[in-house]
């Protein structure tokens, strides 16, 4: 079985189709608010499945859109590829490396950490102002309220309970920006770039979005303080929450959401992600109809509005009673379980299509269908998994550096340092104490340079073993890193957030 911490399930997965008219309309009618964008990420589909609905007939919707729309062909998602980094890069244009986002889950030299333990078990600890500190970030579920609540457990903002959105952000469990006062880093703080979220915001139009966790509310882009105002409307039913029964809810292929079965979260059944996704599903049919994501208020349709679908991604990895998901050839031959995933989300979109129809707004909206990231191996046969505890599959990052002989405090900082090079590539002599966390861990690197005399001695820089350890610095510096900025970035924060508010996008 996949799970979200390998590497492998994180593929180039190219832009679908983009449409600004798809079907027959005859009461299409002026908005006077202007145009529309409605953008939507099938997580985890990749070019060749739409080539396959295509071809087997299977999504009639999607093929309805290709017709007259535009394919792009030669475009693949951000590197690395997974729904945090993937997601900034549609609503911003840049690369990890310009945005500051990487993963979920990464590494900053400078924020420190939060205040108290996160869900998923990242620790709370202190934050020494003016000081560069380093800690792991988390933006996920794990830093709901109450991550176990699909609502995020802010009962009290979200009374409905298939609410949910940013009020579940705990900012106890958010990183900490040692030069801004050890405030709480929210996620759309976090990202180094404006949004086109914040643009059209700006411009006075209404904006809206649908999402798995709390956190992508990181849609807005940074705004300087705790809410993500760009965003007018935000919805997040979070996909790892428990599952509940959903009375009055149908999905597009007819699953009766009242009867699914209560077991583990959203991304544990075939059936129970599809409610999950209906459920943004039906909120950007409310956004259509004039109505805010519940459909309990009047509301501007949005400039700006989507969501992302789950079905796909959890479907590509899921295994389920006996039942696989994923594909059973090289050529992406889906499985009934996860054709069934795909024929729900063109189904869903067919929705949306008819609704902007009845509504008179088809031919003023641009319909955006593409996807965060891919799964990869498509072909079943170049999955090899990393046994886990008791030989289970799912060995996280930190598992596997762990059995490297790294120490917990370099789990997040691996690889050599410009000290340790100097200490052994530098003049000839010997080498003293280790003074590192890496040497002490890696007996063998020293083993390199001893010499046959028994003798330790530092080779010239020109020695094989120095020249591997600046390699292995230069990319490791890089892996290490991860959604980590410069220290003058991070600390000059504050004055260059309502310049980055600003910079065309």
């Amino acid at each position: 079985m996949f799970t979200r911490n390998h590497a492998a399930i994180l593929a180039v997965a190219a832009t679908l189709c983009a449409a600004s008219s798809a079907f027959p309309d005859d009461n299409d009618k002026k908005n006077e608010n202007g145009p529309h964008v409605l953008l939507i990420s099938i997580d985890g589909m990749h070019a060749i499945d739409y080539q396959n609905c295509i071809a087997n007939n299977t999504c009639p919707n999607l093929k309805a859109l290709g017709t007259s729309g535009i394919n792009y062909t030669r475009t693949s998602t951000s590197r690395p590829s997974d729904s945090f980094p993937g997601l900034v890069a549609l609503v911003t244009g840049g690369t990890p490396k310009t945005t500051g986002v990487y993963y979920d889950v990464a590494y900053d030299r400078v924020l420190a950490p939060p205040t108290i333990a996160t869900g998923n078990g990242l620790s709370g600890g202190t934050c020494t102002a003016g000081k560069a500190n380093g800690t792991r970030t988390e933006y996920e579920e794990g830093v709901d309220l109450d991550q176990t609540q699909l609502t995020g457990g802010n009962d009290k903002a979200y009374t409905n309970p298939i609410d949910g959105g940013y009020l579940s952000i705990d900012p106890l469990k958010l990183p900490r920006d040692p030069f801004n006062a050890c405030n709480p880093v929210y996620p759309w703080n976090f990202i180094r770039a404006n949004t086109i979220y914040g643009v059209i915001h700006k411009a006075g139009r209404y904006t809206a979005w649908a999402d798995k966790h709390a956190v992508y509310a990181a849609v807005s882009g940074p705004t300087g303080t705790s809410t993500p105002s760009n965003v007018d409307d935000y919805y997040a039913p979070d996909i790892n929450s428990n599952v509940v029964p959903l009375p009055g809810v149908t999905t597009a292929t007819g699953v009766n959401c009242a009867t699914i079965p209560i077991s583990g979260d959203w991304t544990t059944g075939f059936d129970s992600v599809k409610c999950n996704d209906q459920l943004k599903v039906n909120a950007v049919l409310n956004w259509i109809n004039g109505k805010n994501h519940l459909g309990t208020a009047s509301a501007p349709v949005p400039a700006i509005f989507g969501m992302n679908f789950q079905a796909v991604s959890v479907g590509e990895k899921l295994i389920a009673k006996g039942v696989y998901g994923g594909f059973k050839d090289a050529a992406g031959t889906p499985t009934p379980a996860m054709l069934a995933e795909i024929e729900f989300v063109d189904s869903s979109i067919g929705q949306m299509v008819e609704a902007l129809n009845k509504a008179g707004l088809l031919h003023s909206t641009t319909i955006i269908v593409t996807a965060k990231h891919g799964q990869s191996p498509i072909d079943p046969n170049r999955f090899f998994p990393i046994p886990g505890p008791n030989n289970n599959n799912g060995t996280p990052p930190s598992g596997i550096l762990g059995s490297a002989f790294l120490p917990d405090s370099e789990i997040n900082q691996i690889g050599p340092t410009e000290d340790d090079i100097s200490l052994l590539c530098s003049s000839p002599g010997p080498i003293q104490s280790p003074r590192s966390p890496f040497l002490k861990a890696a007996p063998r690197r020293q083993a390199l340079v001893r010499s046959s005399t028994a003798r330790r001695s530092r080779p010239p820089m020109t020695h094989p073993a120095c020249l591997r350890l600046i390699r292995e610095r230069r990319t490791l510096s890089f892996n290490r890193t991860w959604a980590s900025s410069t220290q003058e970035v991070r600390r000059n924060r504050r004055n260059t957030v309502g310049l980055r508010r600003t910079i065309p996008t």
